[in-house]
């Protein structure tokens, strides 16, 4: 139904095939961007300590300095964006430019250069640097699009779910990737060709994603041209009192999610004394249940309420935090399912990690099902600046988070070539990043919503 697709401004009047590709096209944009990211989550502070020989805390370092510069580029291209006047959109150019880019960098990321680890830490900054200005350059106008496609409350949150289905769908290709070719964190060639295959994945996910969403994109709702000084413009977003809500919910849900992908294959391996080889695998428990979660907090969220579904989220998240601060390791002399004890553990570890992910797939659905509203109180609805303060806040909170990580494992003796063998002083830290520490930061994401105005679900 091209010719209906063409004329449609808000794609809520979209029907049969053409809402199909709405929703197939967006579900691809964050295919590829998702799958690197969780790469970079779960992988990246391993491959700087294990495969580079970065000591924790300047491989904590690496990361925080180049999210501090991502940070620096989301206001930028999210203003740059709402300015873009084509007769393809403000969004798609951007898109459509940044696919190719975008994925031969993301590849050079998992590179190790010659030199000794000054020489490393400067290289993985500058490459870090161009990797994530041509990431924010895709996923920025990519996410504003959400707001602009319709404003329809239960599509925006259906897209959202396409969203990050496709996301943790890649997510899940990813983990497999590291299962088969990451089983010796040491060895850094493997970690190369898993990066070359994700940036492939990126630019082609990108590429099909930007045409799937150009027949409805090009006469969707368009920011409005902004008159005033730049301060005037960053004064309204920060007094949109909507806004501030929902950017300390994703803060707050984020920094615990990134803590505890980041402290994951260390707390495996390292705490309960996990094989390596199984430690990648037992990923895709969390990954799947993650996913089963986008569609039940969908489902909640259309007929109880967002903030219902985050609340109900958030507590099996809180349980399983707890759960894994008292988890007892299993006995590395058997194998993990050589022994009933073993068994025992083993099934209580997976019973753990699945209700994390089911509580934490609120952090993907319920602060970008919630942005849309926000964007609607200010009467400009300049999508590019929110979602890029979004994003922006994102960073920096994260980038501070696995920088106090990095250097909380290094001050509680943790040494990446000990393996299992570790002072009781690092597997307490370990274990306090995987409980304590994100479910704080959960329970303090349920106190920021707890006055969310209520809007009854639409159809």
């Amino acid at each position: 139904m091209p010719s209906q697709a063409h004329a449609v401004r808000d794609a809520a009047e979209l029907r049969g095939a053409a809402r199909q590709r709405l929703l197939w096209s967006y579900g691809i944009g964050d295919a590829g961007t998702g799958m690197t990211a969780s790469l970079i989550g779960f992988y990246l502070f391993v491959f700087y300590t294990s495969a580079a020989g970065l000591p924790a805390w300047l491989a904590g370092a690496v990361l925080m300095v180049g999210r501090l510069w991502d940070g620096i580029n989301d206001p930028l291209i999210g203003w740059l964006s709402d300015k873009t006047h084509t007769r393809w959109g403000p969004r798609l150019p951007w898109i459509f430019a940044s696919a190719v880019p975008l994925g031969i960098t993301m590849a050079a990321m998992w590179w190790v250069p010659p030199g000794n680890q000054w020489v490393k830490f400067i290289v993985f900054i500058l490459i870090s640097a161009v990797a994530q200005s041509f990431y924010t350059a895709v996923n920025l106008p990519y996410t504003a699009l959400a707001a602009e496609l319709t404003g329809n409350v239960a599509l925006r949150t259906r897209l959202n779910t396409a969203r990050f289905t496709g996301s943790i769908i890649a997510t899940l290709v990813g983990v497999v990737l590291g299962g088969l070719l990451l089983q010796d964190h040491s060895k850094a060639g493997r970690f190369l060709q898993v990066g070359i295959l994700a940036g492939g994945i990126v630019t082609v996910s990108t590429l099909l994603c930007g045409w799937g969403l150009a027949p409805v994109a090009l006469h969707c709702q368009r920011p409005q041209r902004q008159k005033g000084t730049t301060r005037r413009l960053l004064g309204r977003v920060w007094s949109n009192g909507r806004f501030l809500r929902v950017i300390g919910l994703y803060l707050l849900l984020w920094c615990g999610l990134q803590i505890m992908q980041t402290a994951a294959l260390i707390y495996l391996p390292v705490v309960l004394r996990l094989p390596q080889s199984w430690s990648n695998w037992i990923l895709l428990p969390f990954i799947v249940s993650t996913l089963a979660g986008l569609w039940i907090w969908n489902g909640v969220s259309r007929y109880s309420g967002r903030v219902r579904a985050l609340q109900l989220g958030s507590w099996l998240w809180i349980g399983a935090c707890a759960l894994a601060m008292v988890l007892p390791p299993l006995n590395p002399d058997v194998a993990p399912i050589g022994s009933p004890g073993n068994s025992l553990r083993l099934g209580l570890l997976i019973l753990t990690i699945v209700l994390a992910g089911l509580g934490a797939s609120t952090a993907y659905l319920i602060p970008w099902s919630l942005l849309p509203d926000a964007i609607d109180a200010d009467p400009e609805k300049p999508a590019g600046q929110y979602s890029a303060w979004m994003v922006l806040g994102q960073k920096l909170c994260i980038s501070v988070a696995l920088f106090l990580f990095g250097n909380l494992l290094s001050l509680s003796g943790y040494q990446a070539a000990l393996l299992g063998d570790q002072p009781l002083s690092a597997v307490v830290a370990i274990r306090l990043s995987m409980g304590v520490i994100p479910a704080t930061l959960v329970v303090l994401g349920l106190v920021v919503m707890r006055r969310w105005p209520h809007r009854p679900p639409q159809p």
